[in-house]
């Protein structure tokens, strides 16, 4: 394993984070407070609780979740999108460097960045309501799984973007709509019985449950389905990626 070349991609993409500090965190915080002002306050003054747990504090892992994983997939998705733009990644491709070095180096970076953002938005949250994380350890293994596998996910997408448009293509009009319709800001049991089943189509639903899980002990689904799901979309991602470096796809193309 070529650790060197490893760290020199991992540390090259958190330069260009903190290079960027303004839009790569500040932005994404002030969004998330105006959610705890418009929906904590203004529509929490109307719902008390939610499964025995307070408004407030019950929209806090759905709000990380919104962000870590539009973060994870638009740092991913940039950091190599951007090589190919400028023709740098044939300097990359040709290096002694295996495409599984690659991959750690720039998801590696992504995944850091989108847990670093979460867990700013997690403290940031202690501000607004009163939080006890239950399972500490859980939540912890839960943020990472997802950081890891949205950043995959967001490679993905940079390698077959051909241009600076489709980069925000999917994370506007797919993952922003099925991380809302998923549970971020209601629990699925008030949902009325059709579209309880419906929701169950949408695999962030999985993602969201686990997490408030850690938080509270409630959930909407077990919590051993949300790590089979979180798990077999993270095995999808892998096999995608490895696919795409065996074949040259949009790389060599």
């Amino acid at each position: 394993m070529n650790w060197t070349a490893i760290r020199a991609i991992y540390v090259f993409e958190m330069a260009r984070f903190f290079r960027t500090i303004a839009q790569s965190l500040i932005s994404p915080v002030l969004s998330t407070s105006l959610y705890f002002v418009v929906f904590g306050a203004a529509i929490g003054s109307r719902i008390d609780q939610v499964e025995g747990v307070s408004y407030g504090a019950f929209i806090v892992p759905g709000l990380i979740m919104l962000t870590v994983m539009t973060q994870g997939i638009s740092n991913a998705s940039f950091g190599i999108y951007f090589p190919k733009f400028i023709g740098t990644i044939y300097e990359l491709l040709s290096a002694p460097i295996s495409f599984l070095e690659i991959v750690m180096g720039y998801v590696g970076a992504a995944a850091t960045k989108a847990m670093f953002i979460g867990i700013i938005i997690l403290i940031t949250s202690f501000f607004f309501v009163d939080i006890q994380i239950q399972n500490p350890a859980a939540m912890i293994a839960f943020l990472i799984l997802t950081c890891v596998s949205f950043a995959l996910f967001g490679f993905i997408i940079g390698i077959w973007a051909g241009n600076f448009e489709q980069l925000q293509l999917v994370p506007l009009l797919i993952v922003t709509p099925l991380v809302f319709l998923g549970g971020s800001f209601y629990s699925i049991s008030m949902l009325p019985p059709v579209w309880q089943t419906i929701s169950m189509f949408n695999p962030v639903v999985y993602l969201i449950s686990g997490f408030r899980w850690a938080f509270f002990g409630v959930e909407d689904v077990p919590i051993l389905t949300s790590l089979v799901a979180i798990a077999v979309f993270t095995s999808l991602c892998l096999g995608a990626v490895w696919w795409i470096f065996k074949t040259g796809w949009r790389i060599r193309q």
